[in-house]
């Protein structure tokens, strides 16, 4: 039975690199996109292997070897979409930039991914997740009174910011190719101008009531007494959001507290929150984790469980659910899944390029795919060096 997944039959390339882009690939794998991942013969430094790899296949490129490079090439005849996650330029130093691939294939999608704004002040530097944060404007209001700033480890930037961004271009471009006569265009993502755009609320509400003071001062970044995170008997930690009334009374209910001898002048009393937050932790540090879900759980005192990874509620979901077009099976999830590099390229040049199968060699030993003799495919776009 056919896929009704909503990408069943878009080919993506994505050129190997580390999380945001990976991630991005995993996005369009899950709704049925055929993703293949492009591995280098090395493997570069780094974080622990690449484990956003599901559904995926590999297939082996050295980008500098004219033979491999045309078999690269029969592959972009054949693509959709291509993730870019290199420096601005890496690309076209190769020969292999955007321009020269749009002029071979027409409709396809290259979408960059960069961690700076590639023509910023730091666009050609290397960079990570807490550094895309910190020149965002994002890291400045991240962390807790009179401590410095605390990166939220990397989904923000690399995954948000990045790798989510990037996808929505993608689909953007799609929508737009299906408009404009099959016209494909280059997507520009990066995570410093994506992070900016997922804090345009905070951003616009800087200066202005409950978001006026310095960071860790504020309503919504540890000030709020029933806006925080507080610790339990058993060493665990619940999370309080009761802003509005209605569930703060139902949070004093729950603990037991009379709003009558809280102090201040009720809730939104600025100068007694401190006094109010601790009287808060003492009572939460009164009963273990699971005893305070016997008393939140069932109400709308919003007070909620800090679970561990292997706690959550399963099975796993996708990102979005469609109601016409579900995405692919995601309910089991292997721990730390590896694609090994060249594992599924036979079948990838049977099902992308079959014409051209018979004039493909991958390499026993390297997995690298080369074409066997001299096509036409690069006679025009010529060579270049890095």
């Amino acid at each position: 039975m056919a896929s009704t997944a909503p990408l069943s039959g878009l080919k993506v390339l994505e050129l190997g690199g580390l999380a945001p882009s990976p991630f991005a690939g995993l996005i369009l794998a899950d709704y049925g996109a055929d993703v293949v991942r492009i591995d280098r013969l090395i493997t570069p430094f780094g974080p622990p292997r690449d484990t956003l790899c599901r559904r995926k296949r590999s297939i082996v490129i050295d980008f500098k070897r004219p033979a491999s490079r045309d078999a690269f090439l029969e592959l972009v005849r054949a693509a959709d979409v291509l993730i870019d996650p290199y420096r601005p330029g890496v690309m076209t130093r190769l020969g292999l930039g955007p321009d020269t691939l749009l002029r071979l294939n027409p409709r396809l999608i290259y979408a960059h991914l960069h961690g700076f704004r590639p023509d910023g002040f730091y666009g050609h530097r290397a960079g990570h997740d807490i550094n895309y944060l910190a020149v965002s404007g994002i890291l400045s209001i991240l962390g807790r009174m009179g401590e410095k700033p605390s990166p939220p480890a990397n989904i923000l930037g690399d995954f948000a910011g990045g790798g989510l961004v990037c996808v929505t271009g993608i689909l953007m471009a799609l929508m737009h190719r299906e408009r404009a006569g099959g016209r494909g265009q280059v997507v520009t993502a990066n995570m410093v101008d994506g992070s900016a755009y997922l804090a345009t609320f905070p951003r616009q509400q800087h200066g202005r009531q409950n978001m006026d003071r310095p960071r860790g001062e504020n309503l919504l970044d540890g000030a709020a007494p029933f806006y925080e995170v507080y610790e339990t008997k058993d060493g665990r930690f619940v999370a309080v959001g009761a802003q509005e009334p209605q569930f703060y009374a139902q949070l004093l209910a729950g603990l037991g507290l009379d709003d009558r001898k809280m102090p201040g002048q009720g809730q939104w009393d600025r100068e007694h929150w401190s006094e109010t937050k601790e009287t808060f932790a003492r009572v939460f540090r009164s009963k273990t984790m699971n005893e305070w879900r016997q008393v939140f759980d069932g109400t709308d005192a919003c007070v909620s469980p800090v679970l561990e990874f292997d706690e959550v509620e399963m099975p796993y979901k996708p990102l979005v659910e469609l109601s016409e077009s579900p995405s692919l099976d995601v309910s089991m999830q292997e721990d730390f899944p590896e694609l090994k590099k060249g594992e599924g390229s036979l079948e990838v040049l049977k099902e992308w390029v079959p014409e051209m199968e018979r004039n493909m060699v991958i390499d026993e030993a390297s997995k690298l795919l080369t074409l066997k003799r001299k096509t036409t495919t690069t006679s025009h776009l010529g060579t270049s060096k890095l």
